[in-house]
């Protein structure tokens, strides 16, 4: 091919191509009338405002002191949750963080998801604002004290009762100690077992009153 066919090609394709070889960039739409393209604004991603945070597989021991002790060290906690049971107040394993800042809340998401804490992993999602429950912090600053279960049983055992309880609460130690001394009689053990004491309770006497 001559130097002739070689210019007369290029003149070919210049015309051929309906952009100018001077634009590095592709355009990314082209409008139906024809003219010259034009590029697309690029849209920068939409920031995240969530500050709330699920926390999942919380471990046992890691309660509310503990979980704002350790999150504290991101940034400053706003409020802070665990969802417990309303009779015993138990952990159920879950529960929810809120940051002032949402970056604090992106990162703790980030960095604590799949997070190995006393052999248990750590599941943290962010929760959108419009997705948080309007009663999710009530009683938010709620602190959990442990229940005393030696004094309810005490309490329980020294309430004072009306006649008819205290009669039941006889006849079932009777009933147990008779099935007792039923089962003694049986191994072949010659033993008399002691008398319960206050098993019998004198009823109250009427007063008569004189009619006038």
């Amino acid at each position: 091919m001559g130097a002739k066919a070689k210019k007369a090609m290029k003149k070919k394709l210049k015309k051929a191509t309906p952009l100018s070889s001077d634009k590095k960039e592709s355009a990314d739409f082209l409008p139906l009338e024809g003219g010259p393209g034009r590029k697309l604004p690029v849209q920068k991603p939409l920031e995240s405002t969530a500050t709330v945070l699920y926390i999942g597989r919380i471990p046992h021991g890691f309660f509310e002191k503990e979980m704002e002790g350790f999150f504290g060290q991101f940034g400053k906690v706003k409020r802070l949750r665990i969802a417990r049971n309303k009779k015993t107040g138990k952990s159920r394993h879950f529960g929810y963080v809120e940051f002032e800042s949402p970056e604090v809340a992106k990162i703790v998401a980030d960095s604590m998801h799949n997070y190995l804490l006393y052999e248990h992993i750590l599941k943290v999602h962010l929760i959108a604002p419009e997705h948080v429950h309007p009663k999710l912090w009530k009683g938010f600053n709620y602190r959990h004290t442990p229940l005393n279960w030696s004094e309810l049983e005490r309490k329980q055992h020294n309430k004072e009762r009306t006649l008819v309880e205290h009669k039941k609460l006889v006849d079932r130690i009777l009933k147990r100690d008779q099935a007792r001394q039923k089962r003694i009689r049986a191994a072949g053990i010659d033993y008399e077992c002691p008398e319960i004491v206050g098993s019998v309770q004198p009823t109250p006497k009427k007063i008569k009153f004189d009619e006038d």
